[in-house]
C-alpha cells in the first residue's frame, strides 16, 4: 500500500504527464508538431527547471520547520550583482557569502528575537533592495556574468549522440542540482540535523524540551536557504549572462508552490524532498505551457496563488485533524 506522504507526489507526477500530453495536443494543433516531447526540449527545460530547483530547495527546509523566506527575491539578486560587480575568482565566494550573511541575519531574527519569519525576512528583501539600488544606482554594475558563472550555467559536459549526428547535453546546472538534491537527501535523511529539521518542524517546544537547540536548527536552516538562493542567482547571471534588478522575482512563488505542490505540509514537520523536485518540473512545465498559449504574467502569478492556497488547505487541515 502506498504511504499517505508519497500520494502528493505521484499526484504531481500525474500533473506533468498531463501537462506534457496538453502541450502536445496544443503545438499540434496550432503548430503541427509534437515539440513537448522533443529530448532537446524537454532538456531544456530540465535546465530551467535546475534555476528553480535550487531556490525550491533550500525554501523546503525552511517550510519544514513552519516557516517562510520571503527575502529570496533579492538575495539571488544581491548575490549576482555583486558577484559580477566583484568579478574574477572572487565573484562566486563573495556572491555564497552574501547569502550566508542574509542567511545568518534571517536566522537570529527567527530563532533569537523571535519575530514572526515572513515579517522578518519580507523586511531583509526590503533591505537588499534598497542597498543594491543604492550600491549602483539601479542599475547592474557590470553587463556581463564572469566566464565560470556563465560555464556553471550553460556548459555541458556530458553529451550523447542521437540520431542525424547531432548532440544534446545535460547542462552543468543539472548536474549542480543533482549534487545539490543527493547532499540534501542526505542531510535529511541520515544526519542529526536533518531529524531535528523535522522534529522542530512538528513540535518546536517539544524538541527544544527534549534537547535539542532549535535555536541552532533555525539559524542553519535559514543559511542553507539563502546560500541556495545565492547559488541560484549565480547560475541565473551565468545563465542570462548579466545581473539585473528584481531578477529574483519570479522565482519566489513558484518556489513555494514548488515546495507545497510536491507534498511538503507548509504549517512544518512533514514532506520529502523527491515531491520537492517532482513539484519543480511540474511547475517548469506549467510554466512552459502557459507560456506557448500567451497567457500573461498576471494569469500565471494568479493560478500560482490559487495552487498554493489549494495545497495549504489540504495539508494544513489534514495535519490539524491529526493533531
Amino acid at each position: 500500500m502506498i504511504k499517505s506522504i508519497d500520494r502528493p507526489t505521484l499526484i504531481a507526477s500525474g500533473f506533468c504527464v498531463a501537462i506534457l500530453i496538453a502541450g502536445t495536443i496544443y503545438t499540434l494543433y496550432t503548430q503541427g508538431t509534437a515539440s513537448f516531447i522533443e529530448p532537446t526540449y524537454l532538456l531544456q527545460q530540465l535546465k530551467i527547471a535546475a534555476f528553480l530547483g535550487t531556490v525550491a530547495a533550500g525554501m523546503m527546509v525552511v517550510i519544514l520547520l513552519g516557516h517562510i523566506d520571503l527575502s529570496v527575491p533579492w538575495t539571488i539578486a544581491a548575490s549576482a550583482m555583486i558577484a559580477t560587480a566583484v568579478g574574477g575568482p572572487w565573484a562566486i565566494p563573495v556572491g555564497l557569502g552574501v547569502g550566508l550573511a542574509v542567511g545568518l541575519i534571517n536566522g537570529i531574527g527567527v530563532a533569537f528575537l523571535r519575530v514572526p519569519s515572513m515579517i522578518f525576512t519580507l523586511g531583509v528583501n526590503a533591505v537588499l533592495r534598497g542597498l543594491m539600488v543604492m550600491l549602483t544606482g539601479g542599475f547592474a554594475p557590470q553587463s556581463s556574468a564572469t566566464p565560470i558563472m556563465s560555464w556553471l550555467a550553460n556548459g555541458e559536459p556530458l553529451s550523447v549522440p542521437i540520431g542525424g549526428g547531432h548532440t544534446w547535453g545535460i547542462a552543468n546546472a543539472v548536474l549542480m542540482w543533482a549534487l545539490l538534491s543527493a547532499a540534501l537527501v542526505f542531510m535529511l535523511t541520515r544526519t542529526p540535523f536533518g531529524r531535528y529539521i523535522y522534529a522542530a518542524g512538528n513540535r518546536e517546544a517539544a524538541a527544544y524540551l527534549s534537547g535539542i537547540n532549535t535555536r541552532l536548527v533555525l539559524i542553519g536552516s535559514f543559511v542553507i536557504c539563502s546560500l541556495c538562493a545565492s547559488m541560484a542567482g549565480l547560475l541565473i547571471a551565468g545563465y542570462t549572462s548579466k545581473a539585473f534588478q528584481a531578477m529574483g522575482d519570479a522565482y519566489l512563488l513558484p518556489a513555494i508552490a514548488a515546495v507545497v505542490v510536491g507534498g511538503t505540509n507548509i504549517l512544518g514537520g512533514q514532506g520529502k524532498y523527491s515531491g520537492t523536485v517532482v513539484g519543480t518540473i511540474l511547475i517548469v512545465l506549467l510554466q512552459s505551457v502557459l507560456s506557448v498559449m500567451q497567457m500573461p504574467e498576471a494569469g500565471r502569478q494568479i493560478i500560482y496563488g490559487v495552487v498554493i492556497i489549494s495545497m495549504l488547505l489540504v495539508y494544513g487541515r489534514s495535519k490539524a485533524i491529526r493533531g
